[in-house]
C-alpha cells in the first residue's frame, strides 16, 4: 500500500498557509474540512488552504506538494487511530469507533489515488468550490528517473586492458 507524504522545496508553505505541514509526515486530501464553506470564507491563507493544501495527519497543517511513499500496515492502522481522534476532538464524532470509519475511508480514497503511482511521484491538489460542493483535482509529476549511465562504471578499475 502507497500514501503520501509531504514534501518542501523551499519555504514558501510556511508564508501561505496558516499551519504549514511538518516535512515527512503523512497526508490526506483532508478536503472534508472545508465541506461547509461558501466563498465568504475563502479569504487569505485559508484560502490557499482550501485551493492547493494537502492535509497532514500529525499536525493538521497544510502543504502544496506530497510525495507517493509506501506504508507499513502498523503505520496505517497509527494514522487512522489519529485521524479519528482528530474528528472527534474538532469536528464532534461522537466516539472513536465510529470516527475511524471515516478515517479508514479517508485513508483509502489517498491510498487509491497514490497506489496507481510510482513511489517518489509528486501529487497536488486543486480546489473549487461548485454549486455541488466542494471539487477536487490531481495533477502528477512524475518521479524523475535518474539516467543509469550517471551511476555505471565503464570497465574495472583493476583491469589492465582498460
Amino acid at each position: 500500500m502507497k500514501l503520501a507524504r509531504a514534501i518542501h522545496f523551499d519555504e514558501s508553505d510556511t508564508r501561505v498557509f496558516h499551519n504549514p505541514a511538518r516535512t515527512g509526515e503523512w497526508c490526506i486530501s483532508g478536503g472534508f474540512e472545508f465541506s461547509n464553506w461558501s466563498e465568504a470564507d475563502l479569504t487569505g491563507k485559508a484560502r490557499q488552504a482550501f485551493a492547493n493544501g494537502w492535509m497532514g495527519c500529525e499536525t493538521f497543517g497544510r502543504v502544496s506538494f506530497v510525495a507517493v511513499t509506501p506504508i507499513e500496515p502498523v503505520e496505517h492502522a497509527a494514522l487512522a487511530d489519529v485521524l479519528a481522534q482528530h474528528f472527534v476532538d474538532i469536528y464532534g464524532a461522537p466516539s472513536i469507533e465510529a470516527a475511524r470509519n471515516v478515517a479508514l475511508e479517508e485513508l483509502s480514497q489517498m491510498a487509491d489515488l497514490c497506489d496507481e503511482h510510482d513511489t517518489n511521484t509528486l501529487l497536488t491538489v486543486a480546489r473549487d468550490l461548485t454549486e455541488a460542493g466542494v471539487r477536487e483535482t490531481y495533477r502528477v509529476i512524475e518521479a524523475q528517473a535518474a539516467g543509469l549511465e550517471q551511476f555505471a562504471v565503464h570497465g574495472a578499475l583493476d583491469d589492465p586492458h582498460h
